[in-house]
């Protein structure tokens, strides 16, 4: 950024957070570029349906966060647009798919070698009888 002509037309402390903005932009836009190079049914065929609603879902919540910085950058208060409720609606669902996605991850309960370890480690007592028969055999010197 020392290569950079400051503008005399904005106060110079926001500088580094303009360029910042500039170069998300930049970024945002090459990825839309890439993401448009390839059909979306073609996208879509090589994904299982649990990662085609996350293509969806993501795209939807991008483009409706973009909108929400295009409502503040016209002076309209996004809080107040119903473009709010859709972002909310989108975080929904998007929460419900990663319960799925865990549930997947988790770990699968063996039930028959857990039964087992239970079974052996739990305490039994020993009987009556074979603690007197044990003692019977140890001499006293």
């Amino acid at each position: 950024m020392a290569g950079e002509e400051i503008n005399e037309d904005y106060p110079v402390e926001i500088h580094e957070y303009l360029s910042a903005f500039e170069n998300s932009i930049g970024a945002v836009d090459e990825m839309l570029k890439t993401m448009m190079s390839v059909s979306r049914n073609e996208l879509l065929q090589k994904l299982d349906p649990l990662e085609q609603a996350k293509v969806d879902l993501v795209s939807a919540y991008t483009l409706n966060s973009m909108f929400w910085v295009y409502l503040a950058t016209q002076g309209v208060n996004p809080k107040e647009h119903p473009v709010k409720q859709e972002l909310e609606r989108i975080r929904i669902y998007m929460n419900r798919v990663k319960e799925i996605t865990d549930k997947k991850k988790a770990g699968k309960l063996d039930r028959g070698a857990a039964s087992r370890f239970v079974k052996n480690a739990l305490w039994e007592p020993k009987p009556r009888n074979a603690s007197k028969v044990a003692n019977k055999g140890k001499s006293k010197s």
